[in-house]
């Protein structure tokens, strides 16, 4: 069973983020306060739940919340900054877009630059331990998935439908036969040495 709060009395709110691994696409990020007294048995770290669980789970972490948004950057930002840039300035971006201010920030992971003004505690692997990061493991990562399948329409070849971004094969071989959109983050090594295609 997830843990409600890092500390009784004081907002809360729960970070994560979705894509860092991905060849194509934005990282995205969500912020969320849970009210107290939220309990749930089946939310969990978004990777370990089904696609049909996260999508089951979204309209009622919404609901429930206190406050919720989710924060974007795009892969020519990524580029720019590098992957663990993006994803602090992602989680950033989410909490700057909450309703309520939070007195505290769960960070997912053991990596963060402080939000002016609001402390916060990194927490590896927090998504499976506590259930504000949990559900900001949820909406960024079905967030990012519609987003992707959304891309898939224009760049069938690519398989982001199926992939959400991330190096599969598939992913790869088209790569190698119809090169990059707009969307790969060049700063990746989007093929391995060529010797595999020979």
């Amino acid at each position: 069973m997830l843990l409600s709060c890092l500390e009784p009395h004081r907002i809360e709110a729960g970070c994560d983020e979705a894509g860092r691994g991905c060849l194509a696409g934005p990282v995205f990020a969500a912020a969320v306060i849970l009210p107290p007294d939220f309990q749930s048995e089946e939310l969990n770290d978004s990777k370990q739940l089904s696609e049909k669980k996260r999508y089951a789970l979204r309209p009622l972490i919404k609901r429930d919340a206190i406050a919720w948004a989710v924060g974007v950057v795009s892969a020519d930002e990524i580029d720019k900054i590098n992957i663990l840039n993006a994803s602090i300035l992602a989680m950033h971006r989410a909490v700057e877009q909450l309703s309520v201010s939070p007195e505290h920030l769960l960070i997912d992971g053991n990596r963060f630059k402080p939000y002016p003004n609001i402390p916060h505690t990194t927490i590896i692997k927090g998504d499976g331990k506590y259930l504000s990061i949990a559900a900001a493991s949820v909406l960024a990562k079905t967030y990012r998935d519609d987003y992707m399948l959304s891309l898939s329409q224009e760049y069938p070849a690519y398989q982001w439908s199926d992939n959400k971004g991330y190096p599969t094969k598939a992913h790869r071989q088209a790569i190698a036969q119809y090169g990059i959109t707009p969307h790969h983050r060049k700063s990746f090594t989007l093929l391995p040495e060529p010797t595999l295609f020979d």
